[in-house]
């Protein structure tokens, strides 16, 4: 039974992670474009976004370590509040796919950096 739950715990971990990573990708976008460019796509507002994608990458951190204890602590402990986590991770990663598919493609080419022209790039 514990190598059933070691496998387990492998794979949130692994899932946990790769929440992390979305999550942390999503924030890191977010803090780099410019504040009008969200106004102008019809997206919430910069400070929002960056309230929700903070609070994700809190939760994916903390669901993270939760599985990466249990992770490495044989013996099937149960950890007093994983199901909260975990949960919390499910809503983390919905924020960060919602931004990553919904909001950054709106307010990719508004106002960022580079030396694009008036017209283009070109």
């Amino acid at each position: 039974m514990t190598l059933i739950n070691s496998v387990l715990n492998l794979l949130f971990l692994v899932l946990a992670a790769v929440i992390f990573g979305m999550s942390a990708y999503a924030l890191v976008h977010a803090l780099r474009v410019p504040t009008g460019a969200f106004v102008s796509a019809g997206k919430l507002q910069k400070n929002i976004w960056l309230l929700i994608l903070a609070l994700a990458t809190l939760f994916s951190v903390g669901g993270a370590w939760s599985y990466f204890t249990a992770f490495l602590i044989v013996g099937g402990i149960e950890f007093i509040g994983l199901g909260a986590l975990g949960f919390f991770s499910i809503i983390a990663a919905i924020a960060a796919t919602i931004y990553i598919v919904d909001v950054k493609p709106a307010v990719k080419g508004m106002g960022g950096r580079g030396n694009n022209g008036p017209y283009g790039p070109w």
